[in-house]
């Protein structure tokens, strides 16, 4: 962490119920009286039409996942009614999405993407509404009693990046954001590299949504050997650096390339080149399997039959396929409620029914998941975190295809960059 930055840790304490079935909480159902409920109300945000990372995808797979509960019967036969917010990057935006939600009377935030965590979560706190699956950017979704991820965040796809990078380089540059979350970005990366024996990588901030990275890519070059990897991380914009970098010369450099599942995808590869990319033999790591696998089938159907003319959705993209996973588990969540006699769906209900969740299963997209007190792994600073493992890919004649086989955990990696913050 640079020294003029001073991330801020709120320590969150909940007493969870022990392991077990899920049980109904209390109070009214909203949006209906007597026997006629209304809809289950959520909310999805993300950053849309902004000059930093977008992620327009995430709005319209909650939309489509929307019409596909509704067409197939709906929850336990209500309908559910996703609400969208633009929340702009920016702090103001976010709460003002909250407050939205809290008008509506939500039941949850679900499969959403935010940079600014210490504004939404304690927004979220103040409304008691619960925050399913966020796209795990800033360190404020592992610390929320409200938070409910259903991945490691960017802190497991750096650590597991440094111990992917470990197998081919014997030295990283990391270029990454100038801002506070970049900030952090080193710590988990240079952690995975030292647990192979590597040494940290060379940090170069870089502003997160410039045109030009010409500079940035000189310094990450250095010598410009083959042993040496380039790790950019920059979102939106890392496509704009790796442009730079292919322009340093008149050869491209020997350097090989890395990154992490979101700044670097199948699309950005076909946009590039696809066989012909200078990606080719990228090393990137992600959280889930790579969109080839059958695993995705049925989220891939959906956005066919819901969703065909809408190209804000890449089925390959991250944060649409996180979304597909929150609203996969909210609505496993809330039908096992259902089937309770007499059972209300209330945010203070559903949040009481995902404090009681264990071995919830996503298909094989992630492991088994649950937030009791037996399933949270106790890493410092990110007290929520129950998903510690990762994939690792690499770029073959133009395609993201599994390096290895399953998932890698990292949890050891995310204890020991966490003494380090």
């Amino acid at each position: 962490m640079t020294e003029r930055r001073v991330c801020r840790a709120r320590k969150a304490v909940l007493p969870l119920l022990a392991a077990g079935a899920l049980a109904s909480g209390c109070g009214a159902i909203p949006g209906g009286t007597g026997g006629s409920p209304g809809p289950v109300v959520v909310m999805t945000w993300a950053p849309d039409d902004t000059r930093s990372t977008n992620m327009p995808g995430m709005l319209a797979m909650a939309q489509a996942f929307e019409s596909y509960v509704n067409d197939t019967g709906g929850l336990n036969g209500r309908k559910l009614k996703v609400l969208t917010c633009n929340e702009r990057n920016d702090s103001v935006a976010v709460s003002m999405c909250v407050q939205r939600a809290a008008d509506a009377h939500a039941v949850a935030v679900v499969g959403s993407y935010s940079q600014q965590g210490g504004a939404f979560t304690t927004a979220l706190e103040s409304n008691d509404i619960p925050y399913i699956g966020g796209y795990g950017i800033t360190q404020d979704e592992f610390q929320s009693p409200l938070s409910y991820p259903v991945n490691g965040g960017l802190p497991a796809l750096l650590a597991g990046s440094g111990g992917q990078l470990s197998g081919a380089c014997k030295k990283v540059a990391l270029v990454r954001p100038d801002t506070i979350t970049g900030d952090q970005f080193p710590i988990f990366l240079d952690e995975g590299l030292k647990t192979a024996g590597r040494p940290a990588a060379r940090d170069l901030p870089a502003q997160d949504d410039a045109s030009d990275y010409t500079e940035a890519a000189q310094r990450a070059v250095g010598d410009n050997k083959t042993s040496t990897c380039v790790s950019a991380v920059l979102g939106d914009h890392t496509s704009t650096f790796f442009d730079s970098l292919r322009r340093l010369g008149d050869k491209p450099p020997k350097v090989r390339l890395g990154s992490v599942i979101g700044s670097v995808q199948q699309s950005l590869v076909d946009a590039t080149g696809g066989p012909h990319s200078p990606l080719e033999n990228a090393l990137v790591t992600g959280w889930y399997p790579p969109a080839s696998d059958a695993k995705w089938n049925q989220m891939k159907s959906v956005v066919t039959k819901y969703a065909f003319s809408d190209d804000r959705i890449d089925v390959a993209d991250p944060g649409v396929q996180t979304t597909w996973i929150a609203y996969t588990v909210f609505t496993k969540v809330v039908e096992a409620m259902q089937k309770e006699k007499g059972a209300e769906i209330t945010s203070d209900t559903v949040q009481k029914a995902l404090d009681r969740t264990t071995g919830l299963s996503t298909g094989g997209l992630t492991p088994d998941l649950g937030w009791t007190d037996t399933d949270l792994l106790d890493i410092p600073d990110h007290t929520r975190l129950v998903d510690s493992k990762v994939t690792y890919q690499v770029v073959q004649q133009g395609r993201l295809v599994q390096q290895g086989s399953g998932f890698v955990d990292v949890a050891a990696t995310l204890k020991k960059a966490a003494s380090v913050n």
